[in-house]
């Protein structure tokens, strides 16, 4: 079983950054695909970055040019940076691993006023 720890939300202001960090349990992260998804208030979750074992990645549009996603796969932890938040962004973001199954963390509330 792997276990997702999330870390590094918050509340931040428009135009501002944050990064959110996510360490797994286990010994497949280095071998998995690793992303992160959002869900904000009565909407439902969607995509916003991954990245591959050998770090081939790919962004929704909204966050292109913005969001980098990345891994150390060495500290089994993700990474997903954010600037220039808007305050759209705002939701839960949801770190995720897949091997054979999708794995997700906890959720962390990044709140970007305007």
């Amino acid at each position: 079983q792997v276990q997702l720890v999330e870390s590094g939300g918050g509340l931040v202001q428009a135009g501002g950054s944050l990064r959110l960090s996510c360490t797994a349990s286990g010994t497949i992260f280095s071998i998995s695909g690793v992303g992160w998804y959002r869900q904000a208030p009565g909407k439902q979750r969607e995509f916003v970055a991954f990245i591959g074992p050998t770090g081939a990645t790919n962004y929704a549009d909204s966050v292109k040019g913005r969001f980098t996603i990345s891994r150390d796969n060495a500290k089994s932890t993700e990474y997903l940076q954010m600037n220039s938040l808007k305050p759209e962004d705002t939701a839960v973001y949801y770190c995720n691993v897949f091997f054979r199954t999708n794995y997700w963390g906890q959720g962390t509330q990044v709140t970007v006023s305007s």
